[in-house]
């Protein structure tokens, strides 16, 4: 019993110093084979020159998508770098180029941010501007992004008056304002054809008072004297005709809102006092 007794506890403590070889042997494996060394943190890192040279080099080939791959590496590896700087911009610019517009725009914004007294920036408001601009809607739908890339362009020409960009900005702010009236107009058309005048007065007023420069403002006016004409608003009506008259002698929506003051035995009349006769002004000094 007793030889018995010894034999099974040696072939047990064996069992055990067995077991705890086997651990260590796995402990020591695993070790290995997580072990981080120097080179694990080399992640192909290149210099901020090489990287954006070589940016310019794809681009100036058409590659764009490789021109933009190497400009995220830059700005991910030498975020503080002046090369990070110049990839900004030069990645809004290929955004732009390649129709990934909403890139372009947030990454336009972020050098303005960056860089706010850049000489660049100018080209950052320009490129964001002319991102918007080349999303514009239909003019049925919703005019946000009409509306956005008139202000881009606004600040264009407001900020950096001897930008280079300046004058295609204000033709594009000619562009996006005509499309934001006729949206107007629109609208306005809707709300006379319902006969409701209140609704239809709003629109066709925005137009006449804030977008002057648009070829939406005879048709504005006439409107006006329509809808105010209905509601039997007699001199209102006689103004906004007489406004008309004053800047489009000659156009058929002047003839059409004189024949229909006839009909009520009136003629067009300025009031001095009225809004319309202050809009007048300003439509003389840009028509």
């Amino acid at each position: 019993m007793t030889t018995i007794s010894r034999a099974n506890g040696v072939r047990a403590k064996s069992r055990v110093i067995t077991g705890l070889a086997v651990a260590c042997a796995l402990l020591l494996a695993s070790c290995s084979a997580s072990k981080v060394t120097s080179s694990d943190f080399v992640d192909d890192i290149k210099p901020a020159d090489v990287l954006y040279n070589q940016a310019l080099a794809n681009l100036d080939a058409g590659d764009l998508k490789e021109a933009s791959t190497r400009l995220t590496e830059l700005d991910q590896q030498h975020p503080y770098s002046e090369y990070s700087r110049k990839s900004l911009i030069l990645s809004t610019f290929i955004n732009y180029r390649q129709g990934k517009y909403a890139d372009a725009i947030g990454t336009g914004k972020r050098f303005i941010q960056l860089y706010p007294g850049h000489k660049d920036t100018a080209y950052a408001h320009y490129l964001i501007g002319m991102s918007y601009f080349r999303r514009m809607p239909h003019i049925t739908r919703d005019q946000t992004v009409t509306g956005n890339a008139y202000n881009a362009m606004n600040t264009v020409v407001q900020n950096y008056p001897e930008s280079e960009y300046v004058e295609d900005a204000k033709t594009k702010m000619r562009i996006t304002l005509d499309q934001l009236a006729g949206k107007e107009m629109l609208v306005g058309r809707y709300y006379q054809e319902r006969r409701e005048f209140l609704g239809a007065i709003n629109r066709f007023r925005k137009v006449v008072e804030r977008m002057q420069t648009t070829r939406h403002v005879e048709e504005a006016l006439a409107r006006l004297t329509e809808c105010y004409y209905s509601l039997g608003l007699a001199g209102e009506a006689q103004t906004a005709a007489a406004i008309l008259g004053h800047n489009f002698p000659e156009s058929q929506w002047y003839k059409d809102s004189y024949a229909l003051l006839q009909k009520g035995g009136l003629e067009p009349q300025e009031n001095k006092r009225s809004w319309l006769s202050k809009a007048g002004r300003k439509i003389k000094k840009t028509s």
